[in-house]
């Protein structure tokens, strides 16, 4: 049995909520890089400047790449083999927040639903918390902007809609959301599993890097053909116009129910921040 004490995952989370907000990940920049040498609309190229632009300063400044610093979702990893000693795990991926919130001068967007109350910290934290073979915990964190979450969906399909219906319906919500959630976005489609293990997995889904294809080649052709479809719908950079709606389509699927065809899509701006890290 390894111990892993409360004070390390505090640490770890206050640096990874800081870094993800400051510093875009590669396969981001790369995709921009891609789409300012494909994209046929000159204003759309110009866009994807600025917001290469914007990603440079905010990482040469260490201040956050958008003024919306999201919610924190953590996906944890907790190794079987691992006793967390020293406090509460819990609490600490919520003082971890809290501290990497305050410290890095990021935006605290956590409120009462109703009162809108700001709670201060940014707590309490998304925790997805997964107990895997092992002595490690993998921390993920993926701030989550309030623009893009808004313009998700889960919905219950039939099963006689089957495949061709799940990409209708991405389409569909990538069209009717517009220019809200910041495009170019990356789209996260969960199918399978109930009601809100879909809305996990499609959420999950916009943890892995863009241009990572689902192992199932079948899976993995349909990526390409929503992320096809959408991008031929004109909407382009902030709305703009061009033919760089999505940097991605990443599906994720599992089992269901025989009466139920689980979907959900978690639409995600040009700011896909995700950081990880291995104690």
């Amino acid at each position: 049995m390894r111990e892993i004490s409360c004070d390390e995952i505090i640490k770890v989370i206050r640096g990874l909520c800081i870094d993800a907000d400051c510093n875009l990940g590669d396969d981001v920049e790369a995709a921009f890089d891609r789409a300012i040498e494909t994209d046929e609309s000159p204003v759309a190229v110009e866009v994807i400047k600025e917001l290469k632009q914007n990603s440079q300063i905010a990482r040469d400044e260490l201040v956050p790449i958008c003024q919306d610093c999201g919610l924190a979702v953590l996906f944890i990893q907790l190794g079987q083999e691992v006793h967390v000693v020293g406090g509460d795990f819990k609490e600490a991926v919520n003082e971890g927040v809290r501290q990497g919130y305050a410290d890095g001068y990021l935006r605290k967007s956590a409120c009462h639903p109703f009162t809108r109350k700001n709670t201060g910290d940014n707590t309490p934290a998304i925790i997805h918390t997964e107990i895997v073979p092992g002595d490690k915990m993998k921390i993920t964190i993926a701030p989550k902007g309030g623009g893009s979450e808004n313009m998700s969906r889960v919905t219950m399909l039939t099963p006689a809609m089957g495949i061709e219906g799940v990409k209708d319906f991405v389409v569909q919500r990538v069209e009717e959301a517009g220019s809200n959630p910041c495009p170019p976005t990356v789209i996260g489609i969960g199918v399978g599993g109930t009601f809100e293990r879909s809305a996990f997995l499609a959420k999950k889904a916009l943890l892995r890097k863009i241009g990572e294809r689902n192992p199932d080649p079948e899976l993995a052709q349909v990526e390409e053909e929503v992320l096809e479809r959408i991008n031929k719908l004109g909407i382009g950079p902030m709305g703009y116009g061009g033919n760089t709606t999505s940097l991605d389509v990443l599906f994720e699927m599992e089992p269901c129910h025989i009466a139920s065809l689980p979907l959900a899509v978690n639409i995600q701006c040009h700011a896909a921040r995700h950081k990880e890290a291995v104690i």
